[in-house]
């Protein structure tokens, strides 16, 4: 039996199909923005020639940029604590004159510098008299926790106690203490040199309460505890605000003269001094 075979068709030859070409610094810029990586799009390219220069690794040029990015991140944060914190930029670590201070005091606010009271949730008093060093020293103490990523707010005490007035007669009291409660570290400067109005100190109070073991203050005042019932108005009160404050608490004592007196001394000591050798070169 004879078999038919049909001719096969021929078939043509598959043309390869190519792919558009992927323009890859493009894409992966628009990659890293959308990831949100800012410094990796801004430097990854650059990052990329020097490793080929000298011969990096792949984990070395991730870890040049993965380092980059974390510290811009860091950078970033502290800025925006800072600016949130309200802090006084002018009262800086490096601009205070520690050369004043008891060694025994400048003992005490550079072990505060690590921030592990505001763990512990302890509380920072700061007592002296006006002009001896007090709010200077807090917040330059306070932007040194900035700089470790702590959380601060600075305030006057007269500021502090109309917001809270303020909060209570709107009904809005609790929120406003919530969000203080966001800040590591509440500072409250000059308590006690604006006589306040029992109202206000009964907010402050409350204030003091919520915040009791829940997050760290820190405060300047004029006055002695022996005097704080004129702030709190009467006994009862004020040995509630001590003792919530004092429990778990660094009490500094600055026993200095005011810096702003001797300074005045020395400018007056210099111009007496500068007059008399005027006159003894004109003579």
């Amino acid at each position: 039996m004879t078999r038919i075979t049909t001719p096969r068709a021929k078939t043509r030859p598959k043309t390869p199909t190519t792919r558009p070409k992927v323009d890859v610094v493009a894409q992966m810029t628009d990659q890293f923005r959308e990831l949100r990586l800012p410094s990796f799009r801004d430097h990854f390219q650059q990052t990329a020639t020097r490793a080929t220069t000298e011969n990096l690794s792949h984990l070395d040029y991730l870890s040049e940029l993965t380092t980059l990015e974390c510290e811009t991140r860091r950078e970033g944060r502290i800025k925006r604590l800072m600016t949130r914190s309200r802090l006084p930029l002018g009262k800086s670590w490096d601009s205070f004159d520690f050369e004043r201070l008891p060694l025994s005091v400048k003992r005490q606010l550079e072990t505060l510098r690590d921030g592990s009271f505001l763990d512990r949730r302890e509380n920072v008093l700061l007592f002296g008299k006006p002009g001896s060093g007090k709010s200077h020293a807090l917040c330059a103490l306070a932007q040194q926790l900035v700089q470790r990523g702590r959380s601060m707010l600075f305030t006057t005490c007269s500021l502090l106690v109309q917001q809270l007035l303020m909060a209570k007669r709107d009904l809005r009291l609790p929120k406003l203490i919530k969000q203080f409660s966001s800040f590591e570290g509440l500072i409250i400067d000059d308590l006690g040199y604006v006589q306040q109005s029992r109202e206000e100190m009964e907010v402050l109070f409350t204030l003091l309460a919520e915040r009791y073991e829940r997050g760290s203050v820190m405060l300047t005042s004029n006055l002695a505890f022996s005097k704080w019932e004129q702030i709190f108005k009467d006994a009862m009160t004020t040995a509630a605000a001590i003792d919530r404050l004092v429990h778990h608490s660094v009490i500094i004592e600055l026993n200095v003269p005011s810096y702003r007196v001797e300074t005045a001394k020395k400018t007056t000591s210099q111009g007496q001094q500068k007059a008399t050798n005027d006159t003894k070169s004109n003579s």
